[in-house]
Protein backbone atom coordinates (compact mmCIF):
# COMPACT_ATOMS: atom_id res chain seq x y z
CA UNK A 1 0.00 0.00 0.00
CA UNK A 2 1.17 3.14 -1.10
CA UNK A 3 0.98 5.74 1.84
CA UNK A 4 0.93 9.70 0.34
CA UNK A 5 3.01 12.22 2.04
CA UNK A 6 1.21 14.52 4.75
CA UNK A 7 1.84 18.28 3.69
CA UNK A 8 4.34 20.07 5.62
CA UNK A 9 1.87 22.17 7.80
CA UNK A 10 2.34 26.11 7.41
CA UNK A 11 3.63 27.28 10.51
CA UNK A 12 6.25 24.69 10.13
CA UNK A 13 7.15 26.43 6.27
CA UNK A 14 6.73 29.41 7.98
CA UNK A 15 9.70 28.97 11.13
CA UNK A 16 11.73 26.89 8.71
CA UNK A 17 11.51 30.75 5.97
CA UNK A 18 11.82 32.86 8.98
CA UNK A 19 14.87 31.34 9.94
CA UNK A 20 16.78 30.90 6.76
CA UNK A 21 15.66 34.61 6.68
CA UNK A 22 17.32 35.95 9.56
CA UNK A 23 20.69 33.68 9.08
CA UNK A 24 21.02 35.19 5.21
CA UNK A 25 20.53 38.82 7.04
CA UNK A 26 23.06 37.77 9.33
CA UNK A 27 25.14 36.54 6.97
CA UNK A 28 25.13 39.59 4.48
CA UNK A 29 25.98 41.68 7.34
CA UNK A 30 28.93 40.21 9.06
CA UNK A 31 30.21 39.89 5.40
CA UNK A 32 29.49 42.85 4.15
CA UNK A 33 33.33 43.81 3.59
CA UNK A 34 33.52 41.05 1.10
CA UNK A 35 29.77 41.34 -0.40
CA UNK A 36 30.20 44.98 -1.05
CA UNK A 37 33.56 45.46 -3.15
CA UNK A 38 31.97 42.13 -5.05
CA UNK A 39 29.03 43.87 -5.98
CA UNK A 40 30.79 47.45 -6.63
CA UNK A 41 33.26 45.29 -9.27
CA UNK A 42 30.22 43.47 -11.00
CA UNK A 43 28.39 46.60 -11.42
CA UNK A 44 31.60 48.31 -12.76
CA UNK A 45 32.43 45.46 -14.64
CA UNK A 46 29.10 45.61 -16.29
CA UNK A 47 29.80 49.33 -16.99
CA UNK A 48 32.99 48.96 -18.71
CA UNK A 49 32.99 45.55 -20.35
CA UNK A 50 31.56 47.46 -24.01
CA UNK A 51 34.82 49.11 -23.70
CA UNK A 52 37.02 46.41 -23.69
CA UNK A 53 35.20 44.45 -26.23
CA UNK A 54 35.36 47.28 -28.69
CA UNK A 55 39.31 47.15 -28.25
CA UNK A 56 39.53 42.94 -28.20
CA UNK A 57 37.55 43.95 -31.77
CA UNK A 58 40.25 46.07 -32.80
CA UNK A 59 42.51 42.90 -32.56
CA UNK A 60 44.26 43.85 -28.61
CA UNK A 61 44.85 41.44 -26.07
CA UNK A 62 42.44 41.26 -23.71
CA UNK A 63 45.11 42.16 -20.68
CA UNK A 64 45.87 44.70 -22.70
CA UNK A 65 42.78 45.87 -23.38
CA UNK A 66 41.50 45.67 -19.69
CA UNK A 67 44.52 48.04 -18.46
CA UNK A 68 43.96 50.62 -20.92
CA UNK A 69 40.24 50.71 -19.77
CA UNK A 70 40.92 50.73 -16.03
CA UNK A 71 43.83 53.43 -16.78
CA UNK A 72 41.74 55.74 -18.34
CA UNK A 73 39.10 55.23 -16.27
CA UNK A 74 41.01 55.80 -13.00
CA UNK A 75 42.45 58.55 -14.50
CA UNK A 76 38.62 60.36 -14.92
CA UNK A 77 37.79 59.29 -11.82
CA UNK A 78 40.93 60.88 -10.09
CA UNK A 79 40.72 64.24 -12.04
CA UNK A 80 36.92 64.22 -10.38
CA UNK A 81 37.89 63.68 -6.96
CA UNK A 82 40.83 66.21 -7.47
CA UNK A 83 37.92 68.55 -8.58
CA UNK A 84 35.36 68.17 -6.14
CA UNK A 85 38.35 68.39 -3.13
CA UNK A 86 39.42 71.25 -4.52
CA UNK A 87 36.18 73.22 -4.39
CA UNK A 88 35.33 71.44 -0.94
CA UNK A 89 38.69 73.47 0.46
CA UNK A 90 37.00 76.43 -0.05
CA UNK A 91 34.55 75.45 1.88
CA UNK A 92 36.81 74.49 4.82
CA UNK A 93 38.49 78.23 4.02
CA UNK A 94 35.67 80.14 5.30
CA UNK A 95 34.64 77.15 8.05
CA UNK A 96 35.92 79.44 11.02
CA UNK A 97 34.02 82.88 9.48
CA UNK A 98 31.29 80.84 9.56
CA UNK A 99 31.53 79.25 13.23
CA UNK A 100 31.94 82.91 14.44
CA UNK A 101 28.74 83.91 12.90
CA UNK A 102 26.60 80.63 13.96
CA UNK A 103 28.43 81.80 17.50
CA UNK A 104 27.02 85.28 17.45
CA UNK A 105 23.84 83.90 16.04
CA UNK A 106 23.58 81.72 19.08
CA UNK A 107 24.07 84.61 21.62
CA UNK A 108 21.29 86.29 19.58
CA UNK A 109 18.70 84.06 19.96
CA UNK A 110 20.01 83.40 23.66
CA UNK A 111 19.14 86.70 24.33
CA UNK A 112 15.64 86.44 22.56
CA UNK A 113 14.90 83.42 24.41
CA UNK A 114 15.76 85.03 27.55
CA UNK A 115 13.32 88.02 26.83
CA UNK A 116 10.53 85.83 25.46
CA UNK A 117 9.98 83.64 28.15
CA UNK A 118 11.54 85.70 31.03
CA UNK A 119 14.36 83.43 31.16
CA UNK A 120 17.51 84.83 32.94
CA UNK A 121 20.42 84.32 30.34
CA UNK A 122 22.83 82.48 32.31
CA UNK A 123 20.49 79.47 32.42
CA UNK A 124 20.36 79.26 28.84
CA UNK A 125 23.78 79.52 28.61
CA UNK A 126 24.14 76.57 31.13
CA UNK A 127 21.48 74.74 29.28
CA UNK A 128 23.38 74.95 25.69
CA UNK A 129 26.67 74.08 27.33
CA UNK A 130 25.07 70.97 28.77
CA UNK A 131 23.64 69.99 25.78
CA UNK A 132 27.33 70.44 24.07
CA UNK A 133 28.83 68.03 26.53
CA UNK A 134 26.31 65.56 25.84
CA UNK A 135 26.74 66.67 21.98
CA UNK A 136 30.70 66.07 22.06
CA UNK A 137 30.12 63.04 24.07
CA UNK A 138 28.08 61.08 21.54
CA UNK A 139 29.94 62.89 18.67
CA UNK A 140 33.00 60.89 19.96
CA UNK A 141 30.64 57.77 19.63
CA UNK A 142 30.35 59.02 16.25
CA UNK A 143 34.02 59.47 15.30
CA UNK A 144 34.65 56.25 16.24
CA UNK A 145 32.21 54.59 14.16
CA UNK A 146 33.16 56.62 11.08
CA UNK A 147 36.84 55.58 11.48
CA UNK A 148 35.36 52.08 11.50
CA UNK A 149 33.08 52.69 8.20
CA UNK A 150 35.99 54.28 6.78
CA UNK A 151 38.49 51.53 7.54
CA UNK A 152 35.94 49.26 5.67
CA UNK A 153 35.94 52.21 2.95
CA UNK A 154 39.29 52.25 1.96
CA UNK A 155 39.50 48.33 2.25
CA UNK A 156 36.71 48.85 -0.33
CA UNK A 157 38.25 51.46 -2.40
CA UNK A 158 41.30 48.55 -2.41
CA UNK A 159 39.40 45.57 -3.37
CA UNK A 160 37.11 47.03 -5.71
CA UNK A 161 39.67 47.56 -8.87
CA UNK A 162 41.49 44.06 -8.26
CA UNK A 163 38.39 42.44 -8.95
CA UNK A 164 37.08 44.55 -11.53
CA UNK A 165 40.33 43.81 -13.25
CA UNK A 166 40.42 39.78 -12.57
CA UNK A 167 36.41 39.86 -13.15
CA UNK A 168 37.02 41.55 -17.08
CA UNK A 169 40.14 39.65 -17.96
CA UNK A 170 37.83 36.39 -16.94
CA UNK A 171 34.64 37.34 -18.17
CA UNK A 172 34.54 34.42 -20.80
CA UNK A 173 35.74 32.12 -18.21
CA UNK A 174 32.96 33.45 -16.10
CA UNK A 175 30.60 33.24 -18.66
CA UNK A 176 30.86 29.68 -19.25
CA UNK A 177 30.70 29.04 -15.29
CA UNK A 178 26.80 30.75 -16.17
CA UNK A 179 26.27 28.30 -18.66
CA UNK A 180 27.62 25.19 -17.08
CA UNK A 181 26.10 26.02 -13.63
CA UNK A 182 22.68 26.29 -15.71
CA UNK A 183 23.37 23.70 -18.24
CA UNK A 184 19.54 22.07 -17.75
CA UNK A 185 17.69 25.40 -18.44
CA UNK A 186 16.91 27.03 -21.13
CA UNK A 187 20.34 28.75 -22.70
CA UNK A 188 18.47 31.42 -24.39
CA UNK A 189 16.39 32.11 -21.64
CA UNK A 190 19.49 32.58 -19.52
CA UNK A 191 21.35 34.55 -21.58
CA UNK A 192 18.07 37.06 -21.80
CA UNK A 193 17.95 37.00 -17.99
CA UNK A 194 21.30 38.19 -18.18
CA UNK A 195 21.15 40.86 -20.43
CA UNK A 196 18.48 42.28 -18.82
CA UNK A 197 20.37 42.66 -15.56
CA UNK A 198 23.05 44.45 -17.48
CA UNK A 199 20.05 46.34 -19.42
CA UNK A 200 19.00 47.18 -15.62
CA UNK A 201 22.29 48.25 -14.35
CA UNK A 202 23.30 50.45 -16.99
CA UNK A 203 20.36 52.78 -17.68
CA UNK A 204 19.73 53.01 -13.98
CA UNK A 205 22.60 54.69 -13.15
CA UNK A 206 23.00 56.67 -16.74
CA UNK A 207 19.61 57.64 -14.91
CA UNK A 208 21.32 58.78 -11.83
CA UNK A 209 24.18 60.77 -13.73
CA UNK A 210 21.32 62.14 -15.52
CA UNK A 211 19.72 63.27 -12.44
CA UNK A 212 22.23 63.94 -10.34
CA UNK A 213 23.53 66.74 -13.11
CA UNK A 214 20.10 68.28 -13.51
CA UNK A 215 19.96 68.51 -9.37
CA UNK A 216 23.73 69.97 -8.78
CA UNK A 217 22.50 72.41 -11.61
CA UNK A 218 19.53 73.69 -10.46
CA UNK A 219 20.97 73.68 -6.49
CA UNK A 220 24.51 75.92 -7.66
CA UNK A 221 21.46 78.25 -9.83
CA UNK A 222 19.05 78.90 -7.11
CA UNK A 223 21.78 79.08 -4.56
CA UNK A 224 23.80 82.02 -6.90
CA UNK A 225 20.31 83.42 -7.00
CA UNK A 226 19.87 84.12 -3.70
CA UNK A 227 23.65 85.22 -3.09
CA UNK A 228 24.61 81.93 -0.81
CA UNK A 229 28.05 81.99 -0.04
CA UNK A 230 30.15 78.54 -1.70
CA UNK A 231 27.36 78.05 -4.34
CA UNK A 232 28.88 75.62 -6.18
CA UNK A 233 30.46 73.48 -3.65
CA UNK A 234 27.16 73.70 -1.95
CA UNK A 235 25.18 72.36 -5.33
CA UNK A 236 27.86 69.43 -5.79
CA UNK A 237 27.20 68.36 -2.27
CA UNK A 238 23.36 68.39 -2.70
CA UNK A 239 23.43 66.63 -6.11
CA UNK A 240 25.21 63.69 -4.18
CA UNK A 241 23.38 63.98 -0.94
CA UNK A 242 20.24 63.66 -3.61
CA UNK A 243 21.26 60.79 -5.25
CA UNK A 244 20.52 59.06 -1.35
CA UNK A 245 16.77 58.11 -2.21
CA UNK A 246 13.95 59.94 -0.21
CA UNK A 247 16.25 61.15 2.65
CA UNK A 248 19.45 62.91 0.48
CA UNK A 249 17.02 65.56 0.08
CA UNK A 250 16.16 65.85 3.45
CA UNK A 251 19.65 66.27 4.71
CA UNK A 252 20.51 68.48 1.84
CA UNK A 253 17.78 71.04 2.73
CA UNK A 254 18.68 71.35 6.46
CA UNK A 255 22.47 71.73 5.04
CA UNK A 256 21.37 74.63 2.68
CA UNK A 257 19.65 76.20 5.60
CA UNK A 258 21.87 76.49 7.94
CA UNK A 259 24.27 77.84 5.68
CA UNK A 260 21.11 80.36 4.85
CA UNK A 261 20.61 81.02 8.37
CA UNK A 262 24.43 81.89 9.34
CA UNK A 263 25.04 83.98 6.39
CA UNK A 264 21.99 85.67 5.57
CA UNK A 265 18.88 87.32 7.11
CA UNK A 266 16.68 85.36 8.92
CA UNK A 267 14.18 86.03 5.89
CA UNK A 268 17.00 84.25 3.71
CA UNK A 269 16.31 80.81 5.25
CA UNK A 270 12.39 80.87 3.71
CA UNK A 271 13.94 81.47 0.27
CA UNK A 272 15.87 78.71 0.80
CA UNK A 273 13.11 76.30 1.92
CA UNK A 274 11.08 77.43 -0.78
CA UNK A 275 13.60 77.08 -3.49
CA UNK A 276 14.74 73.34 -2.25
CA UNK A 277 10.83 72.60 -2.27
CA UNK A 278 10.45 73.52 -5.92
CA UNK A 279 13.58 71.83 -6.65
CA UNK A 280 12.34 68.42 -4.87
CA UNK A 281 8.84 69.17 -6.35
CA UNK A 282 10.54 68.50 -10.04
CA UNK A 283 13.12 66.50 -9.35
CA UNK A 284 10.28 63.88 -7.87
CA UNK A 285 7.52 64.89 -10.20
CA UNK A 286 9.34 65.03 -13.62
CA UNK A 287 12.93 64.33 -13.49
CA UNK A 288 12.72 60.71 -10.90
CA UNK A 289 9.28 59.55 -12.99
CA UNK A 290 10.59 60.47 -16.82
CA UNK A 291 14.23 59.90 -16.38
CA UNK A 292 14.43 56.90 -12.99
CA UNK A 293 10.96 55.65 -13.31
CA UNK A 294 11.58 54.32 -17.02
CA UNK A 295 14.21 52.32 -16.13
CA UNK A 296 13.73 50.80 -12.88
CA UNK A 297 10.13 49.87 -12.29
CA UNK A 298 9.23 49.73 -8.56
CA UNK A 299 6.39 51.01 -6.78
CA UNK A 300 7.50 54.25 -3.94
CA UNK A 301 6.87 51.88 -0.92
CA UNK A 302 9.21 48.82 -1.83
CA UNK A 303 11.55 51.79 -2.67
CA UNK A 304 11.88 52.99 0.71
CA UNK A 305 11.84 49.82 2.40
CA UNK A 306 14.71 49.06 -0.16
CA UNK A 307 16.48 52.44 0.75
CA UNK A 308 15.57 51.83 5.18
CA UNK A 309 16.97 48.15 4.89
CA UNK A 310 19.95 49.11 3.24
CA UNK A 311 21.04 51.36 5.33
CA UNK A 312 20.23 49.25 7.99
CA UNK A 313 22.27 46.13 6.62
CA UNK A 314 25.57 48.16 4.85
CA UNK A 315 25.01 51.98 5.67
CA UNK A 316 25.65 54.75 2.66
CA UNK A 317 26.37 52.04 0.50
CA UNK A 318 23.58 49.35 1.23
CA UNK A 319 21.09 52.80 0.52
CA UNK A 320 22.93 53.70 -2.70
CA UNK A 321 23.16 49.48 -3.87
CA UNK A 322 19.36 48.38 -2.71
CA UNK A 323 17.39 50.40 -5.71
CA UNK A 324 19.47 48.05 -8.25
CA UNK A 325 19.57 44.92 -6.44
CA UNK A 326 15.88 44.99 -5.53
CA UNK A 327 15.13 45.61 -9.56
CA UNK A 328 17.13 42.76 -10.27
CA UNK A 329 15.05 40.60 -7.19
CA UNK A 330 11.88 41.73 -9.17
CA UNK A 331 13.54 40.53 -12.98
CA UNK A 332 14.36 37.37 -11.12
CA UNK A 333 10.96 36.85 -9.54
CA UNK A 334 8.80 38.29 -12.69
CA UNK A 335 10.40 34.93 -14.87
CA UNK A 336 9.60 32.18 -13.03
CA UNK A 337 6.12 31.53 -12.44
CA UNK A 338 5.48 30.66 -8.25
CA UNK A 339 7.79 34.01 -7.66
CA UNK A 340 5.26 36.15 -10.31
CA UNK A 341 3.23 37.69 -7.26
CA UNK A 342 5.90 38.91 -5.26
CA UNK A 343 7.60 40.06 -8.59
CA UNK A 344 3.71 42.14 -9.26
CA UNK A 345 4.05 43.57 -5.31
CA UNK A 346 7.11 45.21 -5.96
CA UNK A 347 6.25 46.73 -9.52
CA UNK A 348 4.17 49.53 -9.81
CA UNK A 349 0.17 49.15 -9.83
CA UNK A 350 -1.35 48.41 -13.42
CA UNK A 351 -3.87 50.86 -14.54
CA UNK A 352 -7.30 49.07 -14.27
CA UNK A 353 -9.74 50.02 -17.34
CA UNK A 354 -12.80 52.12 -15.95
CA UNK A 355 -16.23 49.90 -16.04
CA UNK A 356 -18.21 49.87 -18.60
CA UNK A 357 -21.54 51.58 -17.48
CA UNK A 358 -24.45 49.67 -17.63
CA UNK A 359 -27.19 49.91 -20.48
Amino acid sequence: MITVPKPIPLFVRATFLLVGLYVLIHMLYIGQEIILPLIYAGIITILLNPLVTFLIDKRISRILAVSLVLTISSLIISTIIVFISWKVSTLDSGLPELMAKFEILINQMVHWIAKTFHIREWKVNLWITDSRKDLMTESNTAIGLTLTAMSGLLATMILTPVYVFLMLLYKPHLDQFIHRLFAKTNIERLDNVVAEINDIIKKYLSGLFIQFSIVTLFDCAGLLLLGIEYPLVLGIIGGFLNLIPYLGGLVTMVLFAAIALVTKPPIYLLYVIILYGAIQFIDNNIIVPKILGSRVKLNALVSVFAVITGGMLWGIPGMFLSIPLVAILKLVFDLYEPLKPWGFLMGEPEEQEPPTPKQ
